[in-house]
Formats: structure tokens, C-alpha cells, sequence
């Protein structure tokens, strides 16, 4: 485990930085095809969807992405240090209210008792919001503060990259002449 936060912690990120981004894709391509194409909601299941439609309709898939992305942050956490890492919380964060909403829609499609008797699962922001929206705005805003928390990490203040126990950080050389430029 020490390892993904130590010298492959360059490779885990990147790894984990393309699923996250594989499933913002797929709920851009659902938007796209609701908003733009004009297609019902139930046939616009984004790209993997369109052949496999239960990957849309199955809470135990939308749960275990949700139980990923909350693993991913808490496994990859120990390697950022300072602002890098203040902005990994924040993602953490918020995953973790995202990943109590997947429970609780997965529990009711288990038990089939909906939330104040709606006729499908209904997640406690989804009685505001609906479903599509609300999931692709949680993806949207766990991946803004993991992409800053990335972007600092490549780009650590002297202070962090002498607490830095990986090797993310860019050359101090590309960092100095990056701040140079700005």
C-alpha cells in the first residue's frame, strides 16, 4: 500500500485520473444526448450503455464506481502534502456524500421500500434535483478539487516537495520556469 503513495504514486494517479475521467465522459455523452440530440432519458444511457443498458439501470454498478472513487481518494491521499492535499480532502469530501447517497439508492433497490414512497430509488438531493443532473454535476465536483489537488502536486512550493515522499513532482527546473512565466 505504501508503495501507491511512494513510487508508483505517479502511476496510480494516472490510472485512477482515467477512470474518473472515463466516467465524467459518460455522463457528458448522457447530457449530450438528452440536451442536444433530444433523446428520451431512458434511451440516452451514454456510450458503454447503448450495449449494455443495465450498466445504466443497475445501482450495484453506479455503487461499486461510487465505493471506487471513495477508495481511489483514501488510498492515494497519503502522498499529497500541503495545498495539494487540502484539495484532495475537499474531493474526499465531497465523494463521501456521494458515495452516502449511492448506498442509500442501492439499500432501497435491494429492499424495494423507496424514499418517502417514490416509485423508483431517490437519493436525498435527487428530491431536488434530477437524477442525471445531480450525477453529473457530484462528478463534476469531486473531479474539479482532484484535478487542482493533481495540478499542486506536480507543481509543489519548496516547503512541499521537501515533505514529498513520491516522485509527481515536475523537475524543479520545469517548476521554477513555469513560475517565471506567470
Amino acid at each position: 500500500m505504501s508503495a501507491l503513495n511512494t513510487r508508483y504514486h505517479r502511476a496510480a494517479l494516472g490510472v485512477f485520473a482515467f477512470i474518473v475521467v472515463a466516467h465524467w465522459a459518460e455522463h457528458i455523452a448522457q447530457a449530450i444526448q438528452v440536451y442536444v440530440l433530444g433523446w428520451p432519458l431512458p434511451q440516452a444511457r451514454g456510450v458503454l450503455g447503448l450495449p449494455f443498458p443495465w450498466l445504466v439501470t443497475s445501482e450495484w454498478m453506479h455503487y461499486g464506481y461510487a465505493l471506487l472513487m471513495l477508495i481511489g481518494l483514501l488510498t492515494l491521499r497519503r502522498g499529497f502534502t500541503g495545498r495539494a492535499r487540502v484539495w484532495w480532502n475537499v474531493s474526499l469530501g465531497i465523494q463521501v456524500w456521494h458515495h452516502f447517497e449511492h448506498l442509500l439508492l442501492l439499500l432501497q433497490a435491494m429492499t424495494g421500500d423507496h424514499l418517502l414512497g417514490r416509485p423508483v430509488p431517490t437519493s436525498i438531493i435527487q428530491l431536488l434535483v434530477p437524477r442525471m443532473e445531480l450525477h453529473l454535476f457530484y462528478n463534476t465536483i469531486v473531479t474539479i478539487p482532484m484535478v487542482v489537488a493533481m495540478i499542486l502536486h506536480r507543481r509543489p512550493s519548496r516547503a512541499e516537495r521537501a515533505l514529498m515522499v513520491c516522485t509527481c513532482a515536475a523537475p524543479v527546473a520545469a517548476t521554477a520556469a513555469a513560475a517565471a512565466a506567470a
